[in-house]
């Protein structure tokens, strides 16, 4: 059985809280002003955004860094 890497958690936990939001990747992605297939790379964990960008998602998404990455408080 394959493990999942760094992306593909950090992709799977990206597309639950999208969905939880009831939003579309091309609207993440408008948002964030990015191409909808960069933004589709972080969720299917084939790409990783830079700390700005985690910063700019932080922010349209309307998260506390510990939601993002989920992290009990």
């Amino acid at each position: 059985m394959k493990s999942l890497n760094s992306a593909e958690i950090f992709g799977k936990r990206l597309k639950a809280i999208r969905e939880e939001k009831q939003c579309s990747q091309k609207q993440i992605a408008e948002k964030l002003g990015l191409a909808v297939s960069t933004y589709a790379n972080w969720e299917q964990g084939r790409r990783e955004p830079s700390l700005y960008d985690i910063y700019n998602i932080i922010e349209v998404l309307e998260l506390d860094a510990n939601e993002l990455f989920n992290i009990s408080k």
